[in-house]
C-alpha cells in the first residue's frame, strides 16, 4: 500500500492540535456494560486521500471504517473481520475489513455517489434504501469463516449494526458513529462509541446506556475540539462509573503489494495471460480497491511473469 499525501495546510495545522487515533476499551456499571471508544480522524483523512473522495462518499466509508476499527477491538492473533452492506439505494453499500491489530481497509460499491438522485435535505439513512448488512469473522483456529446476515432495517451503519448483534448474536448493543466536516468539507474529527451488554446487565441499565449513546454530542466533534478518548469516556459517561482496562491501536492500512498483484497475474488463465502479452495494454495498470493503490507493469517485467507459471 502507498499512502497519499494532500496539499491542505489548514488541515495540517488542525491535526496537529488533535490527539493520535487509537482505541480505550472500558467497563461500566461494575463489569455489567463494556464499551470501546474510537478516536479516527488521522485514519479517516488518509482513507479520504487514498481513494480521493469527495465529502459525501467520505461521510459513508468513514463511518463503515469507524464501525470496522471498533469491531476490531473483540478480535485476537490473527483474526479478521469484514463488515458489508449491499442496497438499492444510491450508495450501493461498501465492504471494510479489520484485523486484531486494528488495521482497517476497504472500499465503496459506488462512487461517486449520485447524490442528484437525492431529494433536498437529505440524511445517510436516504443512501442505502433497502438491502442485507453481513458480518463475516475469520478466525484464526476455525477451518471455516462465519457468517451472520441481517436486512436493512434503519439505512444506517450504526443502528444496522446495533440491530445486526440482537438479532444475530443475541447481544444488546449500541453504536455511535460520527465523522465532523467543517463548512469547507475538511474532515476535522472521527470517531465513533460501541458498548455492548454482558451477561449480567439490567434491562434499566440497558436502556439508560442506549439513551447516552443515541444522545451523546458529535463523537467526532469532541475530537475536533481537542478532546482525548479518556476526556470523552470520563466526562460523556461518567454516570456508568466507567473504568479503563485497555488500548490499542486503529490504523488505515491494506497489505497489498506489487509482488502480490504479480503473482495474481502470473496466475491468470493461459488465454488471458498470453493476449495481455501479445497485446497489452503497457504499461498494464493494477488498481487494489481496499486503498486505491495502483501498480503498474510494463511490458518486460509482464513476461518476466512467465516463469512464474
Amino acid at each position: 500500500m502507498r499512502r497519499k499525501t494532500g496539499s491542505d495546510s489548514v488541515l495540517d495545522r488542525q491535526l496537529l492540535s488533535v490527539s493520535r487515533d487509537g482505541i480505550v476499551i472500558f467497563l461500566m456499571e461494575r463489569g455489567t456494560l463494556r464499551g470501546c471508544l474510537l478516536h479516527g480522524t488521522y485514519m479517516v483523512n488518509q482513507m479520504r486521500a487514498n481513494h480521493d473522495l469527495g465529502s459525501l462518499e467520505t461521510l459513508v466509508l468513514g463511518h463503515a471504517y469507524i464501525a470496522a476499527g471498533l469491531l476490531s477491538s473483540q478480535l485476537k492473533g490473527q483474526d479478521r473481520m469484514a463488515l458489508s452492506i449491499s442496497c438499492s439505494g444510491p450508495a450501493k453499500g461498501f465492504t471494510v475489513e479489520c484485523s486484531a491489530e486494528g488495521e482497517v481497509r476497504g472500499y465503496l460499491k459506488q462512487e461517486p455517489i449520485p447524490a442528484a438522485d437525492l431529494v433536498d435535505g437529505f440524511d445517510i439513512h436516504d443512501l442505502f434504501g433497502e438491502g442485507v448488512l453481513s458480518v463475516t469473522r475469520y478466525l484464526q483456529d476455525a477451518k471455516h469463516p462465519f457468517m451472520g446476515r441481517v436486512s436493512l432495517e434503519y439505512g444506517s451503519p450504526a443502528e444496522d449494526l446495533a440491530h445486526y448483534f440482537v438479532v444475530s448474536e443475541q447481544t444488546p448493543t449500541a453504536f455511535n458513529l460520527s465523522v465532523k466536516f467543517d463548512d469547507t468539507g475538511r474532515v476535522l474529527g472521527a470517531g465513533g462509541l460501541f458498548v455492548q451488554a454482558m451477561p449480567n446487565a439490567e434491562e434499566e441499565t440497558l436502556g439508560r446506556m442506549e439513551d447516552c449513546v443515541q444522545d451523546l454530542p458529535s463523537i467526532g466533534g469532541l475530537f475536533a475540539d481537542g478532546l482525548s478518548r479518556s476526556e470523552i469516556v470520563q466526562e460523556h459517561l461518567s454516570d456508568f462509573q466507567p473504568v479503563v482496562i485497555g488500548e490499542r491501536r486503529v490504523d488505515f492500512f491494506c497489505p497489498c503489494s506489487k509482488e502480490r498483484f504479480a503473482r495474481f497475474l502470473a496466475a491468470l488463465p493461459a488465454y488471458e495471460f498470453d493476449d495481455i502479452r501479445e497485446n497489452g495494454p503497457f504499461p498494464l495498470v493494477t488498481t487494489c480497491l481496499n486503498c486505491n493503490t495502483e501498480y503498474a507493469f510494463s511490458r518486460d517485467e509482464f513476461a518476466l511473469l512467465e516463469s512464474e507459471r
